[in-house]
């Protein structure tokens, strides 16, 4: 797991504010360009946070029906994509803050398990799977974002940084703590026991 290529930037176009001029002005149908314009990128944020497609689809969908109902509230339309995606984080915090919805999909978890590791027994693996889901359940939520954004988002500290309002140290900070607390969980849970397979968390 290593950040990837630009495909999960996120950022102001130039001319969101005369797109939504227009729309203010009853073109409703130009609020169209705005959804093109950032769909993708609220989607990639959403799944990366609660690791479920369709909660994430529907998440995006939703902010986007309250962004159209609700254009008027924003204030500074030069930097409606920093009020879109805010939008779009707050509905994935509150998500995660039901106990129910804090443990990883097992499926999703697999991501972090280090595939390098050696020929684990499906019964070692499965059991890693739950003991990493119910570690990240337990890490307070900005650390699980900032890990989750920088491991399995591949999003690299820079571009975090713009969208969560936080320095790259601060994030870097968060990173590393969410990491040791990882690393003492699974030594907890007596995973890191086996030397056939071991939680993967690339420093950097």
């Amino acid at each position: 797991m290593r950040p990837v290529d630009d495909r999960h930037e996120f950022r102001q176009s130039a001319d969101d504010a005369a797109v939504i001029a227009r729309v203010l002005k009853g073109e409703k149908q130009q609020f169209a360009q705005l959804v093109g314009r950032y769909q993708a990128g609220l989607y990639r944020y959403a799944v990366t946070m609660v690791l479920d497609h369709d909660v994430a689809s529907d998440m995006v969908q939703d902010t986007f029906v309250k962004a159209y109902t609700n254009l008027k509230s924003c204030r500074d339309h030069t930097r409606f994509a920093a009020w879109l995606f805010q939008m779009v984080r707050n509905r994935c915090l509150d998500h995660l803050k039901d106990v129910r919805r804090r443990n990883v999909r097992l499926d999703d978890a697999g991501q972090i398990v280090d595939q390098a590791a050696g020929p684990a027994t499906l019964a070692e693996r499965a059991r890693l799977r739950v003991d990493i889901s119910q570690a990240l359940g337990s890490l307070p939520s900005p650390q699980r974002e900032a890990f989750l954004l920088h491991y399995v988002g591949g999003m690299p500290y820079e571009e975090m940084a713009t969208l969560l309002d936080a320095s790259v140290s601060a994030l870097k900070m968060r990173v590393s703590r969410a990491r040791e607390a990882l690393s003492t969980a699974m030594q907890n849970h007596e995973v890191t026991q086996s030397p056939r397979v071991r939680l993967f968390v690339r420093r950097g």
